[in-house]
């Protein structure tokens, strides 16, 4: 448990210093773009007093005019990518600039550029109180008393670039995180898979030598004249070892699954539990009185269902009740199991499938992780805790795909 509290931990660690990384640079984003804003309505005011003085200057009479340099190119030079509409005080349009309508021509003669220019006028024209509304939003309007006239202007193309850099930067950031993400599961799951792998083969390996000996001495006591019905038992459970070993033998390869009765497997194996549990355990089984057919591998579900009736046990500390239902869809069977037992808190209910995951003191916690793994990648199908309350009980639920 220790162990997953401090994986919970580092986890919760990792996940807040990435959002404060990820609130740290949009931050600065949000601030570097204000601060670009600012710098483009600062052009636009330089920009709208040197129009004034240029339009002050064209409008004086009887003098030798004389516009200066300066405000002649700032006038006619600058402000070349911000969009921008210049109204009369009669709301009348005077001017505007960098406003594109479609379709346009390539500009390669001076009939095209003259063509653009009526088609962009008539678009202005007809969009007029579209166009001063979006600005409007976008910036405060600049009136200019003198001449009596207001400049509205928008954002210039490279500052609504910069709104979508934090999108972009999320979605980099996002990527790098499930490549990481990925790769990290992928380099677990092989290490687990070479560790289990590992352990079952040793210990197929070591049940293989006593095993071969039972056998041996059972043939020896067939002719010492036993009660026949304790060789019986004996031989029952020398087959369900024999069964262990070729379980444990088959994990780290791809077991070969054949066309089976669903119902008939479980019952067996609830059965078999049953016979062999403590009697101050309720069993109950309800199933279809007929043959569900599925692709199996009977010794492996034999022993997820071992498992899980294990585990409900241990839940129930060796007493209460437990229930095993089989039910189907047009085209799935379900295999329930509940237990009377201290029951799962919901945060904990991917949790338990985790291996090293368990409530024993002497627990390996690889039970319901090898459930897991049996059932989901050998199988197909889903296994998952159904329904859950604290001191009331548990139940698990598998999910296998139907033959049509």
């Amino acid at each position: 448990m220790r162990i997953f509290r401090n994986r919970n931990v580092l986890r919760w660690i990792i996940i807040l210093s990435s959002f404060i990384i990820v609130s740290l640079i949009l931050w600065n984003t949000y601030v570097f773009f204000q601060h670009f804003k600012e710098e483009e309505r600062s052009k636009m005011q330089n920009w709208t007093a040197a129009y004034t003085d240029y339009i002050t200057t064209l409008t004086k009479s009887g003098e030798d005019i004389k516009i200066n340099e300066v405000v002649d190119y700032i006038v006619l030079n600058t402000n070349i990518t911000a969009p921008m509409i210049l109204v009369n005080a009669d709301s009348t349009i005077n001017n505007h600039r960098n406003i594109f309508s479609k379709p346009r021509l390539s500009e390669d003669n001076e009939l095209a550029k003259k063509f653009n220019d009526s088609i962009d006028d008539a678009y202005v024209t007809k969009n007029k109180k579209w166009l001063i509304s979006k600005f409007e939003k976008e910036n405060r309007p600049l009136v200019m008393e003198d001449i009596n006239q207001t400049l509205y202007y928008g954002n210039s193309p490279l500052l609504n670039k910069l709104k979508y850099y934090p999108l972009a930067l999320l979605l980099i950031i996002f990527l790098f995180a499930a490549v990481v993400y990925f790769f990290y599961k992928s380099s677990k799951n092989a290490e687990q898979n070479k560790l289990w792998t590992g352990m079952a083969k040793e210990t197929a390996h070591q049940i293989g030598t006593p095993l071969s000996s039972l056998v041996g001495w059972t043939e020896i006591l067939k002719t010492e004249n036993v009660k026949a019905d304790y060789i019986a038992e004996i031989e029952k459970d020398i087959d369900r070892l024999q069964t262990i070993t070729e379980r444990f033998s088959k994990i780290g390869s791809v077991p070969e699954l054949k066309t089976a009765d669903v119902v008939y497997e479980t019952e067996n194996s609830f059965d078999y539990l049953k016979a062999r549990s403590s009697k101050l355990i309720t069993f109950n089984l309800e199933s279809p009185r007929k043959e569900i057919k599925v692709k199996l591998n009977a010794q492996l579900f034999s022993w997820t269902i071992e498992n899980l009736v294990k585990n409900a046990i241990d839940a129930m500390k060796g007493k209460g009740q437990l229930n095993l239902s089989i039910s189907e869809t047009d085209k799935e069977v379900f295999i329930s199991i509940s237990d009377t037992g201290k029951g799962i808190p919901k945060g904990q209910w991917q949790t338990v499938f985790q291996p090293g995951y368990t409530t024993k003191k002497r627990g390996w916690g690889l039970g319901l992780s090898l459930a897991k793994r049996i059932i989901e990648d050998y199988h197909n199908g889903k296994i998952k805790v159904e329904k859950s309350e604290i001191g009331k009980g548990t139940t698990f639920q598998i999910a296998l795909k139907k033959l049509t």
